[in-house]
């Protein structure tokens, strides 16, 4: 386990539960390989140590949002390939080329810039991924002009080099829904263009990817060269649609506090601001040191939030304030100190009890996705490790075991 928390709130992240997801997921998409997404701090759980775990369990490779993220991940030592998942600013292209990043191209402009910085720095093959937009209608080239795009890259080439083609799907996440089929004819159509376009390479050569998280899950015809997985690599259903198909994977992250500060409240009074609960007996409320600064949303009060405390559910009492929440104990005996567990388990007289990131985004109406990228830099994360993290810098962490 890393360090001792600073504060009184902290995230424990199981590392051997990131790898045994990698390990499951590598074997439901086989003989697809697996790239883990780490983006956005590895989803709030950790981006180094989560990409260490994950190739360790037999990731080839990692893909991320932003420049920063993988001069991270170099920096930290790990000389997996990376993949950027979007074109970034053209300021940015000579970091791209300096960290060996793999980038995403689908606009002539930024292929232009980051060619020219691939030149200046006398680098050939600068190995490049065309992104398509079959629907989702976020970023990519278009079909139509697949064939402008790759012209415009090959123009440069001994300088750029097309090693992979890919597409997002949108609705992956609800099998029932045809417009998965729908991407993945118009993705077989644009490579069918590429081929064509190509005429004379081998396009076999070529990373085809499609598949994220729930695709990997459920849909065998979106895993192609690898699968890009993301939330379920974290032990996080991608979406209510595939969760039948989630039963293997393991939550890795757990949210915790201890109670600071007891005291007891009579019936009639009110608490927090605005006074919006108000108890309608004696009790003991504990107040607990982490708020919606770290990713606990002011409303989890009002739509039914519970913690673990001694094993028990309590209810979140009173608006979530900034660095502080409160919970009504009852008749419990709680002193300062006490384990909270507000994501995670905890083991209680009526045995076992959990929270998931889901059952919290189930009672915001969002996405577990988005409660563990919420919670704040200023919560401590602990990693549990059989691996060392720090005996993968300057050497190429694949290897490690």
């Amino acid at each position: 386990m890393s360090e001792a928390p600073t504060r009184w709130a902290w995230v424990d992240v199981d590392l051997d539960a990131i790898r045994h997801n990698v390990e499951h997921l590598r074997s439901v998409a086989a003989p697809s390989a697996l790239w883990a997404v780490v983006k956005a701090d590895g989803y709030g759980h950790g981006a180094v140590e989560v990409a260490c775990a994950a190739l360790d369990a037999g990731a080839e490779g990692l893909c991320v949002a932003l420049v920063q993220e993988g001069i991270e991940l170099r920096e930290a030592g790990i000389d997996a390939p990376i993949l950027v998942l979007s074109e970034q600013p053209v300021d940015l292209v000579d970091d791209l080329v300096r960290y060996r990043l793999m980038a995403t191209v689908y606009t002539v402009a930024f292929i232009e810039a980051l060619a020219a910085a691939a030149r200046g720095r006398s680098v050939e093959g600068v190995p490049v991924h065309l992104k398509i937009d079959t629907g989702m209608q976020r970023v990519g080239t278009q079909v139509e002009g697949v064939a402008e795009v790759v012209a415009t890259i090959e123009s440069h080439s001994p300088t750029l080099l097309l090693v992979g083609v890919f597409t997002h799907l949108a609705m992956a996440d609800e099998p029932d829904d045809d417009f998965t089929d729908t991407q993945l004819a118009r993705f077989d159509g644009a490579l069918a263009d590429l081929a064509r376009i190509r005429s004379g390479t081998n396009p076999a050569r070529l990373l085809v990817h499609a598949a994220n998280s729930a695709a990997a899950l459920v849909h065998p015809a979106a895993r192609r060269s690898f699968v890009r997985a993301g939330i379920a690599v974290y032990g996080i259903s991608p979406g209510h649609g595939v969760d039948s198909s989630c039963g293997e994977l393991r939550p890795a992250l757990s949210l915790n506090a201890r109670v600071s500060h007891v005291k007891r409240v009579v019936a009639g009074s009110a608490i927090s601001y605005g006074q919006r609960h108000t108890f309608v007996r004696d009790t003991t409320v504990a107040t607990v040191p982490i708020g919606y600064a770290d990713g606990v949303p002011r409303r989890l009060f009002s739509v039914g939030g519970h913690v673990l405390l001694r094993g028990r559910r309590c209810p979140i009492v009173g608006a979530v304030t900034m660095d502080q929440l409160m919970v009504d104990v009852g008749a419990d005996r709680v002193v300062p100190g006490d384990q909270v567990v507000l994501i995670g388990e905890q083991d209680g007289p009526a045995g076992r009890q959990r929270i998931r990131a889901e059952d919290w985004a189930d009672l915001l109406g969002t996405i577990g996705y988005e409660i563990v990228c919420g919670i704040g830099p200023r919560v401590t994360r602990r990693h549990a490790r059989s691996i060392d993290v720090e005996m993968l810098a300057g050497g190429d962490a694949r290897t490690a075991r």
